[in-house]
């Protein structure tokens, strides 16, 4: 089944997540999968393990979600990605779908020159000791949504205000900062299709 991809533009962390959960809940073994490319505005969101986070002294908004995991940041000029996928179809376990979220970034981070790595201890994408994309899931019924998010020209500040996933000291990096002339729209479009593509092979499997 064709996975859908949705452009979306600049939007409302809030409203796409509303939006994310009512599309889990309402669909069904015929609703195709669905990536969401967008960017948001400057917004932290404080996942479900909430334990002795570092809450930010600023004036940007700290919204609550249902991921997995601790605090980050989204902002402009940081590509966004939701993985609305059931998993069943797939074939996939969560884990499965984490490696190939991670393996479709180092993918596109090394085509435009940057090496890259995962952790086993803390989910995401590594450029030496900093991290550039981060991962965030939740699943419904064996369908997932949240996804992900690679830095790759915007303000990284605010990222000093928290520990990053939960992360004491942990440095933030972006294509931008790399060297890495692609822009925001040559490297959201290449991972879309790393993404799709990737994805699809599970079906065949």
């Amino acid at each position: 089944m064709q996975i859908q991809r949705k452009r979306l533009g600049m939007t409302d962390y809030q409203t796409t997540l509303v939006a994310m959960q009512a599309f889990t809940a309402t669909r069904d073994e015929n609703t195709p999968d669905e990536l969401w490319l967008t960017e948001h505005p400057p917004v932290y969101t404080l996942g479900l393990n909430r334990k002795d986070v570092r809450l930010p002294e600023s004036d940007i908004p700290v919204v609550m979600v249902d991921r997995g995991g601790k605090i980050t940041y989204h902002g402009p000029g940081q590509v966004v990605i939701y993985c609305l996928i059931d998993l069943r179809r797939r074939g996939l376990n969560v884990r499965q779908l984490v490696s190939i979220l991670e393996t479709s970034l180092i993918e596109v981070l090394a085509s435009v020159g940057v090496p890259a790595h995962a952790r086993h201890d803390a989910p995401g994408v590594y450029v030496q000791s900093q991290k550039i994309a981060s991962l965030g899931l939740r699943l419904k019924n064996q369908c997932c949504y949240h996804g992900l998010s690679l830095n790759v020209d915007m303000d990284l500040s605010p990222f000093l205000a928290i520990d990053p996933c939960g992360y004491a000291g942990l440095s933030m990096t972006q294509t931008k900062d790399l060297g890495v002339t692609a822009t925001f729209t040559e490297i959201s479009e290449q991972l879309l299709a790393v993404l799709e593509e990737k994805l699809n092979t599970c079906l065949t499997q």
